[in-house]
C-alpha cells in the first residue's frame, strides 16, 4: 500500500479518533486560557496594588508577592510535560493511589501553566498605562481595586488582547504533551493510530497537517477578534505586534 493510499485508509477509518482528539484539544486550550487568563489578571492586580506604610500590612504584601513571583518562575521554568506528571502522579502519591480525573487535570495542568505567562504579560500591561490615570482615579476616592475594574483593566485587556490570543495558539500544540498521563487529546490518539495501524509516517503526517489546519483557522479567527475590538484604523499585522496605521505609513515615507 502506497503513501496516499495508506492516508486514505487512515482517514476513512480512524477519522472519529482524529475528530475526538481535536475536540478535547479544542475545550482543553480553550478552557485552559480563560482561566489562566482570570488567574493572570488576579495574580496582576495583586502585584501592582500600592505597598501600604503600615509595616505589618507591607510584610504581608512582600510575603505573597514572593509567593506569586515563586510560582511564576517555577511554572515559566519547567517544561509543562514534567509539571502533568509531577502534579498528577504527585496527587496520586500524596492520596496512596488515588488518581484526579483526567480531563479535570488537563484543564489544571494546562490552566496554572497559562495563569503564569499570562501574569507577567498583564502586570506588563497595567505598568504601560500612564500613571496618572491611577492618581486621578485615587483623586475622585476610587480604592486600588475600583480604580482596576474601572479604568485600568478595560484599557489592559485590550493591550494584552493579541498575547493572550497567542497564549491560546500555543496552548493548541502543548496540549499534546499531555499524553503522558493518558489524556485523550489528538497526540494521544495518534499513538493509538500508529499502535494499530503500524503505519507511522502517514499517522504523523496526517495529525501534523491537523494541528496546521487548527492553528491557522484559529489565528485567522483571533484576528478578525481583534480588529473588531482594538479597531481596524489602530491594527496592522507586522510581526505580530500591533502598530499604529498612521504611523506605520509615515515610517514608509507615504500617506494613508
Amino acid at each position: 500500500m502506497g503513501f496516499y493510499e495508506s492516508v486514505g485508509y487512515i482517514l476513512k477509518n480512524y477519522w472519529k479518533n482524529f475528530a475526538t482528539g481535536v475536540w478535547y484539544t479544542i475545550l482543553i486550550s480553550l478552557v485552559s486560557t480563560l482561566i489562566g487568563l482570570v488567574i493572570g489578571l488576579i495574580i496582576g492586580i495583586i502585584r501592582t496594588i500600592p505597598k501600604s506604610k503600615k509595616k505589618p500590612i507591607r510584610f504581608v504584601q512582600k510575603f505573597v508577592d514572593i509567593i506569586l513571583a515563586i510560582y511564576i518562575e517555577v511554572f515559566r521554568g519547567t517544561p509543562m510535560m514534567v509539571q502533568s506528571m509531577v502534579i498528577y502522579w504527585g496527587y496520586a502519591f500524596a492520596t496512596g493511589g488515588e488518581t484526579l480525573n483526567l480531563m479535570f487535570a488537563a484543564i489544571l495542568i494546562v490552566s496554572i501553566n497559562t495563569g503564569a505567562y499570562i501574569a507577567e504579560i498583564v502586570r506588563g500591561g497595567i505598568n504601560g498605562i500612564d500613571k496618572g490615570q491611577f492618581e486621578g482615579a485615587q483623586a475622585v476616592g476610587m480604592s486600588h481595586f475600583q480604580t482596576m475594574r474601572l479604568v485600568i483593566i478595560p484599557q489592559v485587556m485590550k493591550t494584552i488582547l493579541p498575547a493572550v490570543s497567542n497564549e491560546f495558539v500555543i496552548n493548541i500544540k502543548d496540549t499534546s504533551v499531555l499524553n503522558v498521563i493518558g489524556v485523550t487529546e489528538l497526540f494521544f490518539f495518534m499513538n493509538v493510530t500508529v499502535k494499530e495501524t503500524f503505519k507511522n509516517f502517514p499517522v504523523y503526517f496526517i495529525v501534523c497537517i491537523i494541528y496546521l489546519i487548527l492553528t491557522f483557522t484559529i489565528t485567522r479567527i483571533i484576528k478578525i477578534v481583534e480588529k473588531k475590538v482594538i479597531g481596524k484604523k489602530n491594527f496592522i499585522l507586522a510581526n505580530d505586534m500591533i502598530v499604529d496605521s498612521t504611523d506605520y505609513h509615515k515610517e514608509l515615507g507615504g500617506t494613508k
